[in-house]
């Protein structure tokens, strides 16, 4: 039998509360991202498909610019190289910096997933190497353009200016120091808050983690080229050996975090690549070792240097062989999160996410050259972001299996929700620190 007509109305707009309620979420809600959940998939997996590495981001810097522009954005190219910077206004209101870095690394992918990247390219000295996005920079990516698209459809939801930034580099840590250089924030809008994510290899997907604070390690690259006498390996006394030279290296540098540094400040000392010789019975004149260091404080950097030039000069005047080179390359400082930004931020990721779905965690030693945004003052503030099912977390435990770190070969996010809550959880974040536009803005 059908109510009474009094009656229709008052349900009708009961109906109509949850569906009208859902529609104002000041972030990207579950409709919206089914909605968009095809074609920004398919984004995702163009990308990871298809990496390039530092500073050669060439097709990678095109699409993401492409796709901003598509999301209505005023689009800027070639900034610090490879940068690229869209430009959303919405009235009056704050500036607020979105960041994604857009490179890969020179990693052969071992994931056995249908879009695997199958690229390979030669690196600055020329080698032949694989290439991945083993960092998830092809997550933070479609993140991105899932946020610069959200906002441009929701401009009732937030007043201001949003900066969209991708971002060249940033596994070279050069990237934001050569767009800031070259004026970032002065031909640009300077953001009053600037926000990034960056994906979490052993969080479950749905989850975002953060730190207030310092954040990541500053981070050196340093080069050690060990100088000998080459010669033949029948005669070795003949020869001042750098390989044996080199290994010595290796391991005493250990000692310098273990015995000179205090052991409540945080240091890492990694040698990463050592390379010499040509064939089995000839010994060479030089072996080149590649180092990364990593410390929150600057006197603790300084140490770790001072400890590599000691060590290897007093070593190589032991074995009489040449003196070798300690070359300091490029250094990123520590990533500190500002600590009222992200007091101000948390209770927006908590809302839009689920307050046990908002984790603090401690300090990395990871390196990331977004502190740098943080150029004159700006506040910063990037958080995790949960890439990996819990079921599988869940196996890897019960089995007694560590899941791959970030720059592993079988490092895989699981796309789908991982870009729901990046792109939720971002949306969110703008619009905490953007205030609802006017009556008087939107119109009638």
């Amino acid at each position: 039998m059908p109510l009474p007509r009094p009656w229709r109305a008052p349900l009708a707009l009961l109906v109509l509360v949850p569906v009208l309620a859902a529609a104002a979420e000041p972030f990207a809600n579950d409709a919206w991202f089914r909605e968009h959940r095809e074609d920004l998939v398919g984004l995702y997996k163009n990308l990871h498909s298809h990496p390039e590495l530092s500073f050669r981001e060439v097709n990678t810097a095109r699409r993401i610019a492409e796709e901003l522009k598509k999301a209505g954005a005023n689009v800027t190219t070639g900034v610090g190289q490879l940068g690229v910077v869209g430009v959303l206004k919405n009235g009056a209101g704050p500036i607020v910096l979105v960041r994604t870095d857009l490179d890969a690394l020179p990693v052969a992918e071992e994931t056995g997933i249908p879009y695997a990247s199958q690229e390979r390219t030669t690196d600055r000295s020329g080698k032949e190497v694989s290439v991945m996005h083993a960092c998830g920079h092809d997550v933070h990516m479609t993140c991105l353009v899932g946020v610069a698209r959200w906002l441009a459809e929701h401009k009732d939801r937030w007043s201001g200016t949003v900066l969209l930034i991708g971002q060249p580099a940033e596994e070279e840590a050069g990237g934001a120091k050569a767009m800031l250089d070259d004026g970032l924030y002065t031909r640009f809008p300077k953001p009053d808050y600037a926000l990034a994510l960056h994906v979490a290899p052993d969080h479950p997907t749905g989850t975002v983690a953060y730190t207030p604070g310092p954040a990541g390690a500053g981070e050196t690259s340093v080069d050690v080229v060990v100088k000998g006498r080459g010669g033949h390996g029948s005669a070795p006394h003949t020869t001042a050996d750098p390989i044996v030279l080199a290994a010595l290296m290796v391991l005493d540098f250990q000692t310098i975090v273990s015995r000179e540094i205090d052991p409540i400040r945080p240091a890492v000392l990694s040698v990463g690549s050592i390379h010499g010789g040509t064939k089995r019975n000839i010994i060479p004149d030089e072996v080149r070792l590649q180092l990364t260091l990593r410390a929150y404080r600057e006197d603790v950097h300084d140490q770790l240097i001072d400890g590599i030039k000691r060590r290897a000069s007093g070593l190589a005047r032991v074995h009489r062989a040449p003196e070798p080179t300690v070359e300091v390359l490029e250094s990123t400082p520590p990533m500190v999160n500002t600590p009222k930004l992200v007091a101000r931020v948390i209770p927006a990721l908590a809302k839009a996410l689920g307050d046990a779905n908002v984790k603090e965690v401690d300090p990395i030693m990871g390196a990331e050259d977004f502190g740098l945004f943080g150029r004159g003052g700006v506040p910063t503030f990037m958080f995790g972001l949960g890439t990996i099912p819990p079921e599988r977390i869940a196996e890897a435990k019960s089995k007694g299996e560590t899941l791959p770190s970030l720059h592993s070969s079988k490092y895989h996010p699981d796309p789908v929700p991982s870009l729901r809550t990046g792109i939720r959880a971002m949306t969110a974040a703008v619009c905490d620190l953007l205030p609802v536009k006017s009556d008087s803005e939107t119109g009638p």
